[in-house]
């Protein structure tokens, strides 16, 4: 099974392709256990979490598979409980401030790592992409007081913190990054060796990771980003 990564803005019924590849995995994941229908976790630790949520979960349903939802709604400073995510046939996580979703998740993430390892696919949105990485980025934008992502006009923006993720992935996420310019963070947190390597992603985009292959779908790109000899190569990965 795979980890999906999307890179955000997927919100209205005609994304719903995104979303297919992962509810496929989770029916076929489903039908190995002996049911009918996948069972998927649906975690939201968004400040609008109940909506974002719900919202989250019809976009599965508008895949056209037949599905069982199980709508978990964080509360910022609480950890998402084990039983959330146990007997399931997917995991989706969704968007919100990275800071909040990472440390909501933070006590289940070697159970992320088991159950996936085990097959069951991931689904990350938005912040939901960023924290399955090894490492993942917090908000800030700045490294060593250099700007390295759009700050508003006279804002002075934080310096970027980088704190462990779930592991799903062996490299750094980066996400939104044609809309929001994001791809200079991730290659200047890599040229700073806060990271080892990292991936970016377009809106409107899902790498799908799966043994070692990287597949993308959408409309935007993913960026490869790694040091080399001569400095830094940023590179588009295929679709």
């Amino acid at each position: 099974m795979s980890v999906h990564l999307l890179g955000g803005g997927a919100t209205t019924r005609v994304d719903a392709p995104l979303y297919a590849p992962f509810v496929a995995e989770a029916a076929l994941k489903a039908r190995q256990a002996g049911r009918t229908r996948p069972n998927i976790a649906v975690i939201s630790l968004h400040p609008e979490a109940e909506e974002k949520a719900v919202a989250l979960g019809e976009l599965l349903a508008g895949t056209g598979t037949v599905i069982d939802l199980r709508l978990t709604v964080g509360r910022p400073g609480e950890p998402i409980a084990p039983a959330a995510i146990a007997d399931v046939d997917g995991i989706a996580v969704g968007g919100g401030f990275v800071e909040d979703v990472r440390t909501g998740l933070e006590p289940v993430f070697g159970e992320l790592r088991r159950q996936v390892a085990a097959g069951v696919p991931y689904l990350g949105v938005s912040a939901g992409a960023m924290v399955a990485g090894q490492s993942a980025f917090g908000s800030g934008s700045r490294i060593g007081g250099m700007v390295v992502s759009p700050e508003e006009p006279g804002e002075v923006g934080d310096e970027l913190e980088i704190e462990a993720g779930i592991g799903l992935v062996d490299t750094a996420i980066e996400v939104h990054v044609a809309q929001r310019g994001m791809l200079s963070r991730l290659v200047a947190a890599v040229e700073s060796g806060l990271v080892a390597r990292g991936l970016g992603i377009d809106e409107r985009t899902t790498l799908i990771v799966s043994a070692g292959r990287l597949h993308v779908e959408g409309k935007g790109s993913v960026w490869s980003v790694r040091p080399t000899s001569d400095g830094i190569l940023a590179a588009r990965v295929g679709k």
